[in-house]
């Protein structure tokens, strides 16, 4: 529990001298949570595994909550943020230059990207943004903001979202994450809305995007740079042993009592708490453990068969700009549009078709694509449920259709 109580004193330093502030590891010591992965929640079809060079890239859904216009953040201001992310996690930060040349061989393209999510958890097409106006004029580490009864917003499926609550915090907090194993209605990222992003209203120092990728890195696993002890491990081969954490801009090398060679600290991590423009790198080391939640067996291996990125998949209705008024769909009148829907996906062996609102399928048409426009295989059905064989694809992506001409309907599936 030491890191913990340490994680405490530093934010009430941080508070006191507007320093950076990550309440990740009193959120866990608070609530009992370990860094130790647990798989409850994955789905039973997790089979596939990472591949070395592969992008992930996980869906995004950002969760707006504002007591005031000051806090209701501009569109620009989001996807600021989201372009920092990609740019972070890819190496690609224009001031990855800035790394001292003794650390650049450690320097890692992490090959994690992020989109807007493009389909709800119902199916339905979304920005990826949500904004709800709550009466509530800050919030604390009691995860208020992550229900709706409770003046926030519920998360979304957290096997296939990485939910982002962008609110104002108490205390001068500039947001804390859940580590990977962390109950799913709670799992995500929490980020103080004048500290998020590159443009719009934003704090003095961190106003480059780099404590949403602080916390983010914290939602894959990784532990601050220092261990949250003195001179403590936080578990990377290639991150020197520092001895604390460091505050401002420093200047290359700092030296500790623990540093392991001239080079001194790697205080230039996205993991330690230097200002914004003073951050520039993951390392190898990292980028490994960062992955590794992703892999086989690991606690986020589920984002590997989350598809919410392509708007195709969409069915039904948008959801509203504005959510902050709830509808209810079955008190409403709408035209409801007949479709069919496809399952497991990804597939094993065999899918299975079901009609939606009326659709009949008995009689329709069904071809299998390569995502290169090959036709591979063409079925006419018999049945209303029908089974379709796949155990003769090899494992990749392919789209489905059914119907022909005007009327045709398709869905991407992958096949392990």
């Amino acid at each position: 529990m030491r890191f913990f109580l340490l994680c405490s004193l530093v934010l009430f330093a941080a508070a006191s001298f507007g320093q950076r502030n990550c309440g990740s590891m009193d959120y866990a010591g608070r609530n009992g949570i370990t860094h130790l992965y647990n798989n409850n929640s994955l789905p039973a079809q997790s089979h596939r595994d990472t591949v070395t060079n592969e992008i992930l890239t996980v869906p995004v859904v950002f969760h707006i909550l504002y007591n005031n216009s000051s806090q209701n953040i501009s569109t620009a201001q989001i996807l600021s943020q989201l372009k920092v992310l990609n740019d972070d996690f890819r190496r690609m930060n224009q001031d990855a230059s800035q790394t001292p040349a003794a650390f650049r061989p450690a320097a890692a393209d992490c090959r994690i990207m992020f989109c807007l999510a493009q389909v709800d958890p119902r199916g339905r097409p979304s920005s990826g943004i949500i904004r709800r106006q709550t009466s509530r004029q800050s919030f604390t580490y009691d995860d208020a903001m992550k229900f709706t009864a409770a003046g926030g917003d519920d998360a979304w499926d957290s096997r296939k979202y990485l939910n982002v609550w962008i609110c104002n915090m108490q205390g001068g907090s500039l947001g804390y994450a859940t580590p990977p194993g962390s109950p799913a209605d709670k799992d995500g990222v929490v980020i103080q809305f004048n500290a998020f992003g590159t443009i719009g209203n934003l704090q003095a120092n961190f106003n480059k995007g780099r404590t949403t990728t602080h916390e983010v890195a914290h939602w894959m696993g990784l532990k601050h740079i220092w261990g949250d002890a003195t001179c403590g491990d936080d578990g990377i081969y290639d991150t020197p042993q520092q001895e604390y954490y460091h505050n401002g801009c420093p200047s290359f090398p700092q030296m500790s009592a623990c540093s392991p060679n001239n080079n001194g600290d790697m205080y230039m991590n996205f993991m330690d708490y230097t200002h914004d423009a003073c951050m520039n790198l993951f390392t190898h080391g990292q980028k490994v453990k960062m992955r590794g939640v992703f892999a086989v067996n690991g606690p986020r291996n589920s984002f590997l068969f989350s598809f919410a990125c392509d708007s195709t998949l969409a069915t039904g209705a948008p959801l509203p700009q504005d959510t902050t008024t709830i509808i209810n769909d079955s008190t409403t009148s709408i035209m409801v549009e007949k479709d069919w829907m496809v399952y497991p996906n990804p597939v094993l062996s065999s899918i299975y078709l079901q009609g939606i609102n009326g659709y009949e399928l008995k009689g329709q048409s069904v071809t299998i694509f390569s995502m290169t426009g090959t036709l591979l295989h063409r079925i006419q059905l018999n049945s209303s449920n029908p089974t379709v064989n796949l155990s003769f694809l090899k494992p990749g992506v392919y789209l489905i259709r059914v119907g022909e001409g005007k009327m045709i309907k398709q869905r991407k599936i992958i096949k392990t």
